[in-house]
């Protein structure tokens, strides 16, 4: 398991990275066929206030990289969010891989 942390526009967190790591271990314990995940963080002007803070994650798994992304008012919401989209993507995945 890897996972490489990229900040655009966001100064470096350590504490943002270990709550990114604390949510992304639960999908590496439960889907093993991920390798490695880059995570994204992005901070946008937005018109709204309960936007502007994205938290993009890839994950590198046998056959297309899957993606999720979200803009949340901070980034712990975004990782959150982005997390559960990916649950569900591998969810999908993890169904089509399976052999019977």
């Amino acid at each position: 398991m890897e996972i490489i942390f990229e900040y655009n526009d966001v100064a470096s967190s350590d504490r943002l990275e270990e709550h990114a790591k604390e949510k992304l271990e639960k999908l590496f314990t439960r889907y093993d066929f991920v390798i490695r995940a880059d995570v994204f963080f992005k901070s946008e002007n937005t018109t709204s206030d309960e936007t502007g803070k994205t938290a993009g994650i890839r994950l590198s798994a046998p056959g297309p990289r899957l993606f999720a992304e979200s803009s949340k008012e901070n980034f712990y919401d975004a990782i959150s969010e982005t997390v559960n989209e990916l649950m569900r993507q591998l969810e999908k995945r993890k169904d089509k891989m399976k052999t019977y």
